[in-house]
């Protein structure tokens, strides 16, 4: 069984419910289809991670369920698990994720699709921080001040609860409590993620083609 896990949240890709931030600049449809890119990229750098190691695993957590058709796609292409997020906010269904997949794994590395750059690389340095002796966390913060990654060995409910989620200083609220629960954790570098209509200058392929 994998040790680790890596658990890819995800929204389905409907028109103006993914990438609702996105809409100003590419309107609920390129929004939603930039939105399933970024999922299909995310899950095909991750499926070479889960490859390359067979002590990580790879879950696709789905929301509102697993029931889109994206999603058995990309279950059949990638040989990953579907899971159904619950209900509540963001905070609940993370935490809730993290429960239980704890159950199964040493360890779980909590991520998003909207970060083009978090690659093989930093999720090795994740892995590896959390077999390292009193390592509790890895967090891998964005330039936004919210985080890529959070990688964690047991799941705390502070991590989540009242979280500000969506703005600057989810990162430093994450170190904040983290400090509280007397955790050490490692960080990895920051990286840039597709959020907000500023995020398209950089992002090569922020036009998806049409279907």
């Amino acid at each position: 069984m994998p040790s680790t896990r890596i658990l890819v949240f995800a929204k389905a890709p409907l028109p103006g419910q993914a990438k609702t931030r996105l809409i100003p600049a590419l309107g609920a449809q390129g929004a939603a289809r930039l939105h399933e890119r970024l999922l299909r990229e995310t899950l095909l750098r991750m499926s070479r991670v889960a490859k390359m190691r067979p002590d990580v695993g790879l879950e696709l957590w789905c929301a509102p369920d697993r029931s889109h058709p994206l999603f058995q796609e990309l279950c059949l292409a990638h040989a990953l698990r579907l899971q159904d997020q619950c209900a509540g906010d963001l905070g609940q269904r993370l935490f809730a994720g993290a429960s239980e997949a704890l159950r199964r794994a040493h360890a779980v590395l909590l991520i998003g699709s909207d970060c083009p750059d978090l690659g093989v690389e930093q999720i090795d340095q994740a892995v590896s921080a959390l077999r390292a002796p009193g390592i509790d966390a890895v967090l891998g913060p964005a330039l936004d001040g919210g985080y890529a990654l959070l990688g964690i060995r047991r799941a705390e409910p502070g991590l989540f609860t009242n979280m500000p989620w969506g703005g600057d200083r989810v990162a430093a609220v994450t170190r904040e409590r983290m400090i509280a629960l007397g955790w050490c954790w490692r960080e990895l570098p920051e990286l840039r993620d597709v959020d907000r209509p500023e995020d398209l200058d950089w992002y090569p392929h922020h036009r998806p083609a049409e279907p």
